[in-house]
């Protein structure tokens, strides 16, 4: 058993989806979170600075003592994960258990994946998705301004911006008739009432963060990490810019106030 804490990382705020469900699952485990609020997007960025970036954000919550590494970035995921092979603690993205969630989801084999650019130009969840069945028929588009919108705070299902940009992406899931759509990007689910509402009930969404905490959750356990201590978890933020936006939208986003826990570090 352990009682250090998780440690998961994002280029912003999606990662808080990886957070809530481990909170879900796991509410007695400490969690450390890392932002890097100042360099997001990574999406857009070379691959080389990409991995620069994971390098630098893993050396992070090492220094922080964690159990545990979530990379809770599909770009990361997808560009870099060979990082986490270096790391003395155990490592995971979020595509493989995206794309395992996706697989067991589908029934006509027609899988739409939205994700950053860099994450769809590496084509790692088409991989993934096709280690599965390479039968599956995958739509990929990528959603550029899906990530600064959510960091805006724009996320109501009501809000015309959002709305109007996520019916020009998701035009061309609708035209493959996918039936299954994987949200590759962690800030994406932030944006799921208003995909849900555009692709109709008949199309099951898949959020990475939420497929990639189970994972962690069931690997925690398997390896005997565990924390044995009761009561309920400490969470600890830390980003690379101000921390108010991110306050404001994380507490609304996890329900809590998390005002107190956020400070702002360089690395």
């Amino acid at each position: 058993m352990s009682d250090r804490p998780i440690g998961v990382f994002d280029s912003g705020l999606g990662g808080l989806t990886v957070v809530r469900e481990l909170k879900r699952l796991l509410p007695n485990e400490d969690i450390v979170y890392f932002g890097d609020t100042g360099r997001v997007p990574y999406g857009t960025r070379s691959s080389q600075t990409i991995e620069q970036y994971a390098r630098e954000d893993e050396s992070f919550l090492l220094s922080k003592n964690v159990k545990m590494i979530i990379a809770a970035c599909g770009t990361v995921s997808s560009v870099a994960p060979h990082t986490g092979d270096e790391l003395p603690v155990p490592f995971l993205g979020v595509v493989g258990p995206a794309a395992d969630a996706a697989a067991k989801a589908t029934k006509n084999k027609k899988i739409g994946v939205i994700g950053t650019s860099a994450t769809i130009a590496s084509k790692a969840y088409e991989k993934a998705l096709l280690q599965h069945d390479d039968s599956f028929q995958i739509t990929a588009v990528d959603c550029p301004l899906f990530v600064p919108i959510v960091e805006s705070g724009w996320i109501d299902r009501n809000d015309q911006v959002a709305i109007f940009t996520a019916k020009r992406y998701l035009e061309p899931m609708q035209q493959a008739g996918v039936d299954t759509l994987i949200l590759g990007c962690t800030h994406y689910p932030l944006l799921s009432d208003i995909i849900g509402d555009i692709m109709g009930s008949g199309v099951t969404l898949i959020s990475a963060g939420a497929a990639a905490a189970e994972s962690a959750a069931h690997k925690l356990k398997q390896d005997n990490l565990l924390t044995d201590k009761s009561g309920s978890g400490k969470y600890d933020f830390y980003v690379t810019d101000r921390p108010d936006g991110f306050q404001k939208i994380a507490s609304l986003f996890l329900q809590e106030d998390i005002g107190a826990n956020v400070s702002q570090v360089a690395i």
